[in-house]
């Protein structure tokens, strides 16, 4: 019998401890740093995946990725796809099966990662596809970690400017939480029996 509960209110979240990313968080904005953050990254078995985008506020209106956020458990890269261009180090990356890259909802991060460059996802595991096989019934990344690793994430920069010149002290964190997360979500799940 699976030891997590099968869903959780604000209420229960709102009490528990923060979740923050605490290791080494790196902009990589150009493609010497992309190359280095690929080549570290592929030495991983598995890493956090997430990307943001800046929000429109407009009806029918969509605005590019502007960040990939790729996590192993001690350094984060923040790929600001706005400001650079996606190097094929970063396709062979997202093609590799032997890295297998965890996140949420993950077809609509692809989908939109492809509209800047076309690349065959390989070795993506998407959380909400798998978390039922513990009988957990949440979804989110929000009430995941809560469920999962007992903290709470904070929402609060989801809906700032990513595509900003510099991000702020609290969109680093932001960024680099929400794929570590994913990847320690994981991590912890395969720790127990379904």
């Amino acid at each position: 019998m699976s030891r997590f509960q099968h869903t959780i209110s604000n209420d229960e979240i709102a009490v528990l401890p923060k979740c923050v990313f605490e290791g080494t968080v790196e902009i990589v904005d150009t493609e010497e740093k992309a190359e280095q953050a690929c080549a570290y990254l592929a030495g991983c078995r598995s890493i956090g995946f997430d990307t943001e985008t800046r929000p429109s506020f407009k009806a029918g209106v969509t605005n590019k990725t502007a960040l990939l956020q790729l996590s192993s458990e001690e350094r984060c890269f923040l790929f600001r796809l706005s400001r650079m261009r996606f190097v094929t180090d970063l396709v062979r990356l997202l093609e590799n099966e032997e890295v297998l890259k965890i996140g949420a909802a993950v077809r609509d991060d692809i989908r939109g990662l492809q509209s800047l460059r076309y690349f065959k996802p390989r070795g993506f595991v998407d959380l909400q596809s798998i978390v039922g096989q513990w009988g957990i019934e949440e979804k989110s990344v929000r009430k995941l970690a809560a469920v999962v690793l007992g903290s709470y994430v904070s929402k609060a920069q989801r809906l700032s400017n990513w595509e900003a010149a510099k991000y702020t002290p609290a969109q680093v964190s932001y960024a680099a939480t929400d794929a570590w997360v994913c990847l320690e979500i994981y991590r912890r799940l395969m720790e127990e029996p379904k």
